[in-house]
């Protein structure tokens, strides 16, 4: 729109000399050819005959001087393709005269200064908008770098806090284990002691409701260290240090999608199984890929760890394997292995309890 404005204004300069002729066919015919070779030239302004034109119309000049009084427009076009040197047969034509008055040839040189003027003040604008343009681009993608750095930041605090939460509830549940429960593991000695002791028929029941009452606090208070236990256990933390002795030999690749509130039994269950698994891959596999993957299904877990590495038939459950059969079913799960010569699989699920 701008390129548009200024050879509008150029035009208008070029009209004032065609102006002088006395006749109204040529300058009417002189404006219209100019203005549709300069339509041409803007076309073709990537290719070489948008030069090609140029050089034409400029070499025109010599032969018709009236194409003179709008050479400017067309010095305008030569300016945009950097190609100003094609205007030199209009520039000698200009020079010798021709037909044009000294009027005409004024405003002909005015015009081709006006062109000049405008083509350096649009190239700077056309500047400026690229530059301002690169900043703004350079400035969305600093956004965006410093939103993934957030992220990841905000990520490792989150993991930061909750290593701390569950290091703090470790800590918690062995206090309880070593200081209360040791506490009402005596009291219920010496409870139990008093009622052998006791002889008094009084007696005999205060201290049999104390003793239940010791009884019933020692099993909330080895449930509530249990639990504490349990969710200070990272399933996650614990498979990749399970594979830290694979990464020698093994390209190692872990997917891990489940939620925080998995059962503390499963958690034992997966990390035992992933612990057997790879070890095993370790000492008889042949391959240098090894998978593991967890993931939580609306219904159920499932685990599963594969290796590249040949293998043929399970002639007998070795004591490892056996181990990790008992794991499956101590929570109602079943586990699947699945030798062949592309690989070893081993195929665990866990089905969820109602209500979890």
């Amino acid at each position: 729109m701008d390129r548009l404005l200024d050879k509008l204004i150029i035009l208008l300069i070029c009209m004032v000399s065609l102006s002088a002729y006395g006749s109204s066919t040529m300058p009417v015919l002189v404006l219209l050819v100019s203005a549709a070779l300069s339509a041409v030239i803007q076309l073709l302004e990537e290719r070489r005959s948008a030069a090609a034109v140029t050089g034409a119309v400029s070499v025109s000049c010599l032969i018709f001087p009236a194409m003179l009084c709008t050479a400017p427009l067309i010095f305008y076009d030569a300016l945009r393709q950097h190609r100003s040197w094609l205007m030199i047969p209009a520039a000698a034509a200009l020079l010798g005269g021709g037909d044009l008055s000294i009027s005409q040839m004024l405003l002909t040189l005015c015009a081709s200064l006006a062109s000049y003027i405008i083509y350096r003040r649009t190239s700077a604008l056309e500047e400026t908008v690229e530059k301002l343009t690169a900043l703004r681009d350079e400035g969305k993608e600093t956004n965006i770098r410093l939103t993934e750095q957030n992220y990841r930041l905000m990520e490792a605090q989150d993991n930061a806090v909750r290593l701390a939460t569950l290091k703090e509830r470790n800590r918690i549940a062995r206090e309880i284990h070593d200081n209360v429960g040791h506490m009402l593991t005596r009291s219920l000695l010496q409870s139990g002691a008093l009622m052998i002791v006791n002889k008094d028929e009084k007696l005999k029941e205060p201290l049999a409701s104390l003793k239940e009452t010791l009884d019933t606090a020692m099993t909330s208070i080895r449930q509530s260290v249990h639990d504490l236990h349990d969710d200070s256990v990272d399933l996650k933390a614990s498979i990749e240090e399970s594979l830290v002795p694979a990464r020698e030999r093994f390209t190692v690749r872990l997917e891990y999608d489940a939620g925080e509130d998995i059962p503390g039994n499963i958690k034992f269950c997966a990390a035992g199984v992933v612990k057997e698994g790879v070890s095993n891959a370790v000492k008889h596999s042949s391959g240098d890929r090894l998978s593991v993957i967890f993931r939580e299904h609306p219904a159920f877990y499932q685990l599963m760890i594969e290796d590249n590495g040949s293998s043929g038939k399970i002639h007998e459950t070795g004591i490892g394997l056996k181990n990790m059969e008992e794991r499956a079913k101590s929570c109602g799960g079943n586990i699947r292995f699945t030798p062949s010569d592309s690989g070893f699989r081993i195929f665990m699920s866990i089905p969820k309890k109602q209500g979890e």
